[in-house]
């Protein structure tokens, strides 16, 4: 596409590891410059995260890789009087500052939100901590595990046996890196008729449980307590992971004419008449009955043909993939949702990252550089500054 649709706009990200960085990272596909400032030899923590012992010295871990494409790459010692005012020349000219510290540590730092609105009135200012900036446990040190824990998700997820579990992969720092960008997007949009900037304050905790929907609010209108279910979906029946001959098979029969369907095909035109079956709401009461009866049918062919036969037919089902399974389904490929680079060393490797899984006139948005090695734009710092200095104006005022 000729202009995403952030182009212009500035992104100073003091963030480490996953919920920041993701954050500026879907800014970055949107369009906006993202330039990371990093503690001077150290920089973002992810740098040294991975299951690669060798890229994790070399400050490229497969975390940092991940997330920080497309971006650039700065060092800057806020203790340091020559640094501060060359970031304050930056926050100047920047339309977006986003951090992840712990509450009130920039501001202890000197660059709270009366500082940072004197020096730039228009700057959106987004402070993404576990549990936002005010509360008796705003100074509570928190990671994503954390707020599983505390969110209510682990509760949930597993069986009664197996329960609280984990989730396989850092939910609460992806959605709250998602809910930072949603709002720092609704921020510019804002500024855009104000002129003015404004603070967000991001909960990780929050998010999550406003991510959790039904969960809770099942719970505050109807007073029932969500329990782990394992793979069912405690909502209808049938609506989860079943048996098919080579391993498991999702199905989501959440309606009547798709359960009547999924009963035709798999030769049990019998089930829909039956009186524990009949209606959503028997299904549910007599769930294990009627797993056992659609398992003994399904175990006739593999999941793959299942998919084949279910999904046109208007019954949702698919196979239970594995991640490398995942990766390389045809459906991504057509869409071009991973982007090769070059790998940031110069060793010739070859880097795949992932996109934001939106077309935008049909076209992925795409990063257009390789994450940036620690301080690989030092030698711009000057140029950028004076960019930023404010000697233009904000790519976005009103």
């Amino acid at each position: 596409m000729s202009q995403r649709p952030l182009s212009g706009v500035r992104v100073l990200d003091l963030t480490n590891v996953l919920a920041g960085p993701y954050c500026s990272y879907q800014l970055m596909l949107l369009g906006a410059e993202v330039v990371k400032i990093e503690v001077p030899g150290q920089g973002d923590l992810a740098r040294h995260l991975g299951p690669d012992a060798e890229l994790n010295r070399s400050g490229l871990g497969a975390s940092f890789l991940a997330q920080n494409a497309g971006k650039k790459s700065i060092e800057v010692d806020l203790k340091d009087a020559a640094d501060r005012a060359d970031f304050e020349d930056m926050v100047r000219g920047a339309d977006v500052l986003l951090e992840n510290f712990r509450a009130g540590v920039l501001a202890r730092l000197g660059f709270g939100w009366p500082r940072l609105r004197e020096l730039n009135p228009g700057l959106v200012y987004c402070a993404i901590s576990g549990f936002g900036q005010t509360g008796p446990m705003s100074q509570a040190p928190a990671y994503d595990q954390i707020i599983q824990g505390l969110s209510g998700m682990m509760s949930i997820t597993g069986t009664k046996e197996t329960a609280p579990l984990r989730i396989g992969f850092p939910v609460c720092d992806t959605v709250g890196g998602l809910t930072a960008a949603l709002h720092i997007a609704a921020a510019l949009a804002g500024r855009a008729r104000t002129g003015q900037g404004t603070f967000l304050d991001v909960s990780m905790l929050e998010s999550a449980v406003s991510s959790m929907g039904w969960a809770v609010s099942n719970y505050l209108v109807s007073g029932v307590p969500p329990e782990p279910m394992g793979t069912q979906n405690a909502t209808a029946a049938p609506s989860g992971t079943f048996e098919a001959a080579d391993g498991p098979l999702n199905i989501a029969a959440n309606r009547q004419q798709q359960f009547e369907t999924l009963c035709a095909l798999i030769d049990r035109p019998d089930l829909p008449g039956d009186p524990r079956f009949t209606d959503r709401e028997l299904r549910k009461l007599h769930r294990e009955e009627l797993t056992e009866e659609l398992n003994r049918a399904l175990r006739r062919r593999t999941a793959e043909e299942w998919e084949r036969i279910l999904g046109p037919a208007g019954v949702p089902a698919a196979r239970v993939a594995t991640v490398p399974q995942a990766v390389e389904l045809e459906q991504l490929a057509h869409r071009g949702f991973f982007t090769e680079l070059p790998f940031p060393d110069g060793s010739g490797r070859v880097l795949k990252v992932a996109g934001g899984g939106v077309l935008h006139d049909g076209e992925p948005l795409r990063p257009t550089a390789a994450p940036p090695l620690l301080g690989e734009q030092n030698s711009e710092r000057g140029a950028l500054r004076n960019r930023w200095s404010g000697s233009e104006d904000n790519a976005v005022t009103s």
